[in-house]
């Protein structure tokens, strides 16, 4: 599964850091997302979603091998 973390991230001009204060993880599970090592849970997701105030599906994109 592959993710917009990144873009969404420098739009919103927030750090690692900033991103997992906002939904309660550590600054290194934000980098593994977004390294596309670890695939969030369901409530994690949503959770990155609300804060980009963005739908599910415009943040994280299935791939053909998933």
């Amino acid at each position: 599964m592959k993710n917009t973390i990144r873009v969404e991230r420098a739009i919103k001009n927030m750090t690692q850091a900033d991103l997992a204060d906002a939904i309660g993880v550590s600054r290194q599970t934000i980098n593994t997302i977004e390294s596309n090592k670890y695939v969030p849970s369901t409530v994690l997701a949503l959770k990155i979603a609300r804060v980009f105030e963005k739908p599910l599906e415009t943040i994280f994109e299935l791939e053909d091998g998933d």
